[in-house]
């Protein structure tokens, strides 16, 4: 699915994003996320063993909202768990480059997250809902 530059560019920042996932029960379950736009695709990443990637292994279906005050952005598709550890391993890295300066990032990125098993999350989002731009409500 296409965005909208002016939506791509307001995805681009860096901000935190809300990942909704659903519970065995089919209650939702929220995680605030990293997050980095590819293209059409946006890609996250968790800890093994979370709740998330637990709900995602059965479910697949998820819902992203990033806001900004007035504007936010949701995303609804389906996450493709990647598990691969060199490319969740360097995901995770990746993300710690965007939310932080180069120092902080290689010291997570060695101290705390190499220990780790990783899995990076792709969203494949076939539905985009946009409020606050351009006048829109």
């Amino acid at each position: 699915m296409e965005l909208r530059d002016d939506v791509r560019a307001f995805l681009d920042e860096p901000r935190f994003g809300v990942l909704g996932t659903v519970n065995g029960d089919g209650s939702p379950q929220q995680t605030v996320m990293w997050y980095v736009l590819r293209g059409g695709t946006v890609m996250m990443n968790t800890r093994r063993g979370r709740k998330k990637d637990r709900n995602l292994l059965r479910d697949a279906r998820a819902s992203l909202c990033i806001e900004d005050g007035f504007r936010y952005v949701t995303l609804d598709g389906t996450i493709r768990m990647v598990e691969d550890q060199d490319v969740a391993q360097a995901d995770i890295a990746a993300l710690a480059r965007r939310y932080h300066d180069a120092d902080e990032a290689e010291r997570m990125a060695r101290d705390v997250f190499a220990p780790q098993e990783r899995i990076s999350l792709l969203l494949s989002f076939d539905r985009v809902d946009v409020h606050g731009f351009d006048g829109e409500e």
